[in-house]
């Protein structure tokens, strides 16, 4: 990874008072005002995940009685005005706009210049990002460079009532712990959130709002590195845990593979992805793209079934966003029981196989019925 070099970014300067939980903020940085949101895009694409932190923003911004902004940097010939556009829609009031010719691809350096110097010229308050390799590359490299706080991975983001600045909530202790983190006496305040964390706010067309035109001022031989192709991944498609609406998960309960074969079959029933916990990828039973949790995918469904996971912390953050939550497990304490919708004290072994036939049955008849 390339880092900025001095004459790419100058940081502002930060004060040293108010450490500890001094709540009183200097006049520099009583400044800052406004929510952002990065708003990732490739490929005349946008992340989804960039949508669902313009609505999480809005919700910040409401709080706070300040403005919310998307910040788009591009190439010239790049839609950016078309993606600004769209972030209106979805709860932005105003955008900041960059292109050149070398923010066309995503690299480190320009980017990251690109963004210290919007937020030393407009300061914003607090600044959010996708949790994605984008993302979490460009958000560790513009907080080092600005010289402030930057919460990883967060899953709830909140206004303090007391200081007024973000808490942002995160898994800690490998999981068994929720942590909430708040950067009192520096500006801005960053955050990272995974797809699929927040909810899709849902788009209003009667929505408008400003554009603001900026400049780099970067050259191509200022740049270290340089973006030669851009190859597919050929495997990118092939399974989409954090956008399928049915997922039935296995977790350590299922024994071994071969009974893990039980939750493939129900999920080919349900036309569904199949899930599972850490503990099964690392045995080898399934690929690593299927695991959700903390180390894993961010899942959202309309229905998530569970069979043989205990529901740790650790894969609790991973599925408690499901519509609707089936947990399986022989043991009625388990603490998946404490927020599943659904329980089924048994054995997973036995219960699956019929839930796979009565699904089977049940939508056999539908079809027929239908015809």
């Amino acid at each position: 990874m390339s880092q900025p070099t001095p004459a790419a970014a100058e940081p502002a300067k930060r004060p040293t008072a108010g450490r500890g939980r001094n709540l009183e903020l200097s006049e520099e940085l009583k400044a800052y005002k406004g929510v952002w949101v990065f708003i990732e895009h490739d490929r005349s694409h946008v992340h989804s995940v960039s949508w669902e932190l313009v609505g999480e923003a809005r919700k910040l911004a409401d709080q706070l009685g300040c403005p919310v902004s998307a910040v788009l940097l591009g190439g010239p010939d790049e839609s950016l005005e078309k993606f600004a556009a769209e972030a209106f829609t979805f709860g932005a009031d105003q955008a900041y706009i960059m292109q050149d010719p070398v923010l066309k691809g995503y690299r480190n350096e320009p980017f990251t210049k690109g963004m210290t110097d919007l937020v030393n010229k407009y300061k914003p308050e607090i600044l959010l990002l996708g949790a994605t390799s984008m993302g979490r590359d460009l958000a560790g490299s513009v907080a080092t460079t600005l010289l402030t706080g930057l919460t990883a991975d967060c899953t709830e983001l909140r206004i303090d009532p007391v200081s007024k600045a973000l808490a942002a909530t995160r898994p800690t202790f490998g999981g068994s712990l929720y942590c909430t983190i708040m950067t009192l006496a520096y500006r801005p305040q960053m955050a990272t959130v995974r797809p699929r964390v927040m909810e899709m706010p849902r788009a209003d067309a009667s929505r408008s709002g400003a554009i603001t035109y900026d400049t780099l001022g970067m050259v191509e031989t200022q740049i270290v590195t340089k973006l030669l192709d851009f190859i597919a991944d050929a495997h990118s498609n092939k399974i989409n845990l954090p956008y399928a609406d049915v997922i039935v998960s296995g977790g350590k309960g299922m024994k071994n593979p071969e009974n893990f074969k039980l939750v493939f079959e129900l999920a080919r029933v349900l036309g569904g992805e199949v899930g599972a916990t850490r503990p099964c990828v690392q045995a080898g039973w399934v690929e690593a793209d299927r695991q959700v949790g903390q180390t894993g995918k961010t899942v959202r469904p309309k229905l998530y079934i569970a069979a043989g996971i205990s529901g740790a912390v650790q894969h609790r953050v991973g599925c408690e966003a499901a519509d609707v939550i089936v947990a399986i497990n022989t043991d009625a304490n388990a603490p998946i029981f404490d927020f599943a919708h659904y329980g089924i004290v048994g054995n997973a072994m036995q219960v699956l196989p019929a839930l796979t036939q009565g699904f089977a049955s049940h939508l056999a008849l539908r079809t027929r019925q239908a015809a």
